[in-house]
């Protein structure tokens, strides 16, 4: 899948942002090069929905260390860093995002972002989990689980669950 992203032009100021912040997290940079050694997501699809920025493209580029295959979209239009976007893009994530996409676009990203079939997803305010469980349940049929970060997401998650209407386990990140 291609990337979907605003400008490709911004990825060298991008990978400034994302190489700044490297030394300002020691220990993301410890695990990344345990990661990176023992390889614990090889072979597993990752789908992630984060504030699209230079401490969160920290985090996708660990988990690619770890082996996995890496898609990452916004969870807020808003939030999304065009530069960090086309940066994380050149280093070897898929990126489905750009800063004040319309709600359709921002839909058409999260879409493009499941069309992997992940294994793990990592959503920030439920709009992946909400797809998978109401729209495309056809993208969760390789899903393990995931973990959701926000208390918004947890709400959705928990109201959900009550229904049976989860299909698959979730953490609630504030609660571990």
């Amino acid at each position: 899948m291609d990337c979907l992203i605003k400008d490709a032009g911004l990825a060298q100021e991008g990978r400034k942002k994302i190489e700044w912040v490297r030394g300002f997290m020691p220990l993301i940079q410890m695990i990344e090069d345990r990661f990176r050694r023992e390889r614990p997501f090889e072979g597993l699809r990752l789908a992630m929905s984060i504030h699209l920025e230079a401490k969160t493209a920290r985090t996708a580029l660990l988990l690619k260390a770890g082996g996995a295959e890496v898609y990452a979209t916004g969870c807020n239009p808003l939030s999304t860093q065009d530069d960090v976007a086309a940066g994380l893009s050149t280093l070897g994530v898929t990126v489905c995002a750009w800063y004040n996409s319309t709600q359709e676009e921002y839909h058409d990203h999260l879409i493009a972002t499941l069309q992997n079939k992940p294994h793990i997803l990592i959503d920030d305010g439920g709009d992946l989990t909400q797809i998978l469980c109401e729209e495309r349940p056809d993208l969760a049929e390789c899903l393990l689980g995931g973990g959701e970060e926000t208390t918004t997401g947890v709400m959705r998650l928990r109201a959900r669950a009550a229904e049976g209407k989860l299909p698959f386990p979730m953490v609630c990140v504030n609660d571990a």
